[in-house]
């Protein structure tokens, strides 16, 4: 093992989400990907301009993670590629395909995910970009409303926690991912808010035409039917 000598005085940064430490680092186990994941993190962060986006090159030329991923079970292109591809099942990185066909990297975020959009609808800012044809049939696994919430709004709190749980016996999936990005678009990040969106679309129905999941809430008989009917008399 090459010992190190310690961070110098004046130190240049990396800012790598929160998330990462909580979802994503516990979850891997390959060393190739570790490596790959947090070089391409680290360049992307470097990146100016739009779109921002690090190509399978850009990673090549890093001088400390060619060097670290040298072994004798593959060349180090097709080792980085592999451990790029597996960020990408995990969710980490999204791909697209430049000019020449090539693949590209772009962060999982609210960004890299209009970026992909933007692509996939061949928008002019972002020609010569384009979303790479599926992987054979199997459908990526989308993150949890537990991710998503953490990923969007905040620290998952055992409390919160309990009233997403709650929400999610209440009404569709659909609905709790849409509620988060509501919660995002008007700047009010927290449960509190999501909660409220959720209870007004139930009792008021949404502008797509969807209402309430469980019509009988809105029955006018719910009080006579229930077990304390007898003693409610309709007028």
């Amino acid at each position: 093992m090459k010992e190190f000598n310690g961070f110098p005085s004046r130190l240049d940064f990396t800012s790598i989400p929160n998330v990462f430490f909580s979802s994503v680092l516990p979850n891997i186990e390959d060393m190739a990907e570790l490596k790959a994941t947090l070089h391409a993190m680290s360049v992307l962060y470097r990146k100016k301009g739009y779109p921002r986006y690090v190509s399978l090159g850009e990673l090549l030329a890093v001088p400390e993670l060619t060097e670290s991923l040298k072994t004798d079970e593959g060349d180090t292109e097709t080792i980085l590629q592999e451990a790029m591809e597996k960020a990408i099942r995990r969710g980490t990185f999204l791909s697209l395909l430049d000019e020449d066909k090539t693949p590209v990297y772009v962060l999982n975020d609210e960004a890299g995910r209009r970026l992909v959009e933007k692509a996939r609808n061949g928008e002019a800012e972002v020609r010569g970009l384009a979303v790479p044809p599926p992987h054979g049939t199997a459908r990526e696994e989308r993150p949890d409303i537990f991710t998503v919430y953490e990923q969007n709004i905040g620290i998952l709190t055992p409390m919160i926690a309990d009233e997403l749980r709650d929400a999610a016996e209440h009404y569709p999936e659909t609905w709790l991912r849409d509620a988060v990005k509501e919660a995002v678009l008007h700047n009010k990040r927290s449960i509190r808010y999501i909660t409220k969106i959720l209870e007004t679309w139930s009792s008021e129905g949404r502008s797509d035409g969807t209402y309430q999941r469980h019509p009988e809430a809105s029955d006018p008989d719910k009080y006579i039917k229930g077990k304390y009917g007898h003693m409610v008399r309709r007028r």
